[in-house]
């Protein structure tokens, strides 16, 4: 995954907590921007062992291996309209050109 991608979930005004699954099928749910913290190659992803969301330890992930982005709340993502279709279509369109 991009850092842009990641960063634009992170940064949701508001926020909306969500999981990342990773390549090896981890994954970790993030439910507050502050317990997530982006690098330009990896994410540094506080976990709390407690009855509080308090991190004590933190693992690190390469956005490399990240490979989806979904809401914490197990619901699916809203279908999207037309235009936004179109529009997607598009960009993965060029983002395979670019490979």
């Amino acid at each position: 995954m991009r850092f842009n991608e990641l960063y634009n979930v992170l940064h949701r005004v508001p926020f909306h907590a969500f999981r990342i699954q990773l390549t090896n099928g981890q994954s970790y749910t993030i439910r507050h921007p502050d317990s997530a913290w982006l690098k330009r190659t990896s994410i540094l992803i506080g976990l709390s062992s407690g009855k509080n969301d308090i991190p004590d330890e933190h693992t690190e992930c390469d956005l490399l291996h990240v490979v989806s982005v979904e809401p914490a709340n197990g619901l699916k993502r809203q279908k999207r309209g037309a235009a936004q279709k179109a529009s997607a279509t598009v960009m993965l369109r060029k983002a395979a050109c670019r490979r």
